[in-house]
């Protein structure tokens, strides 16, 4: 923007339209790991490009050169709020999804009126909020509760329910699991903390842009979105903070994001967040989440036609996100399966320490023995995945399968 030039007003929605080809994905292996990350959309790179060229005055300054920023960050918040039925003035931009779970959780707890505040989560929560819990126990002398999950991986409310006191002041339950998909019952949950006077947050990390969100609807008082697994890049993030709620800042300075994350604004990132949001309210309102949910039952039907017998759903089959499906295969290890079909990139839940593997901790807490949890597979579709690419990994899979056995 020359000095001078008015900003740009504000952008009339479009109309949803297909994706331009990504130049990431083309001549690579089948993509089948939406839920590690997903490829950054060019319509989210083409509207944060001017944000690191022409546009790059500090959205905080008075001047002109702030105008066209402060305009840009703005919209976007605007955007984000929208996709999870939040008010601009609710959405906390951030660095990451795991710094929007820190704020939320740290902030609740340092914020709260408690000699000695009781935190709530559960079993298969994302690290982000099992270790930063574990963090508050450790240096803020925090009591913490993490409750078990069914077969399927969901939390029991009677279990919230028994777990609850005077001194709760936050639960944290996630809204999808990264690893299974499965959906826990937040908007019942939600209203059992708030009944014991409790803060509720959900990491929607995995469901925002998946499926529709609402944080009036749900009953949450805190809400994690990440930019990286909603096609935008990675490192920004934000939190949705209920009008009323108190937090402790996660980044103390000049009061930037309602004095709860200080330091000079990211403008481009947090356009390419609010463009992300953007395309992804235009694709839930066409139809992507059945889209998406076709998709992982043809792949789901392949699997079983060619290895019968052999593939077991895992999490729970009903409640689930529509892109997400995690399968074990009788007799054979995922990392295994997975070296063998070097043409499909998709993941397991397992680690490896020192040349050994360990099950996923989440299909471990949810009951699973060792050998069914070493044999599970993550397949992830998304924006991009089409009913070729699932032919294809059935195919690759199946020969894998067979080499490997």
């Amino acid at each position: 923007m020359s000095a001078g030039a008015a900003p740009p007003g504000p952008q009339e929605p479009s109309a949803p339209q297909e994706p331009p080809a990504h130049p990431g994905l083309a001549g690579g292996p089948v993509y089948l790991d939406y839920n590690g990350t997903t490829p950054v959309d060019p319509r989210v790179v083409e509207a944060m490009l001017p944000h690191l060229g022409e546009e790059f005055g500090n959205p905080s300054s008075g001047h002109q050169y702030g105008a066209a920023p402060r305009a840009a960050l703005d919209r976007a918040r605007s955007e984000i709020a929208g996709l999870v039925g939040a008010r601009p003035h609710e959405i906390v931009l951030t660095g990451s999804g795991s710094e929007a779970d820190l704020l939320a959780l740290r902030g609740a707890v340092l914020a709260a009126d408690r000699r000695r505040p009781h935190v709530i989560t559960q079993a298969t929560e994302h690290p982000a909020v099992l270790r930063t819990c574990q963090a508050l126990a450790r240096l803020h002398g925090v009591r913490v509760t993490v409750l078990p999950v069914d077969a399927d991986g969901l939390v029991d409310s009677a279990a919230l329910a028994d777990a609850l006191d005077v001194d709760t002041v936050l639960v944290s339950v996630m809204a999808a699991n990264n690893e299974t998909g499965t959906l826990q019952p937040v908007r019942s949950l939600a209203a059992l903390a708030r009944e014991h006077g409790a803060l509720f947050h959900c990491d929607a990390a995995q469901a925002v842009g998946r499926l529709p969100v609402d944080v009036r609807d749900w009953g949450v008082d805190l809400l994690t979105v990440v930019g990286h697994k909603m096609y935008a890049p990675k490192g920004v993030g934000a939190l949705y903070v209920r009008e009323g709620v108190r937090l402790e800042p996660v980044v103390y300075g000049g009061g930037q994001e309602g004095g709860l994350r200080a330091g000079t604004e990211n403008t481009a990132l947090a356009v390419a967040l609010g463009e992300a949001a953007r395309l992804a309210a235009a694709e839930l309102a066409d139809g992507g989440a059945d889209r998406l949910r076709a998709l992982r039952e043809r792949l789901h039907a392949g699997l079983a036609r060619a290895l019968p017998g052999r593939v077991r759903l895992n999490g729970s089959e009903a409640d689930r996100l529509p892109n997400t499906l995690n399968v074990s295969v009788d007799g054979v290890r995922g990392h295994e399966l997975l070296d063998a079909a070097p043409w499909i990139a998709a993941s397991t839940g397992s680690a490896c320490h020192s040349g050994t593997r360990t099950p996923s901790p989440v299909l471990t807490a949810m009951g699973m023995d060792t050998e069914r949890a070493s044999g599970a597979l993550r397949l992830s579709l998304g924006r991009w995945s089409t009913e070729a690419d699932v032919d294809t990994a059935v195919a690759a899979l199946a020969e894998a399968a067979a080499r490997v056995e």
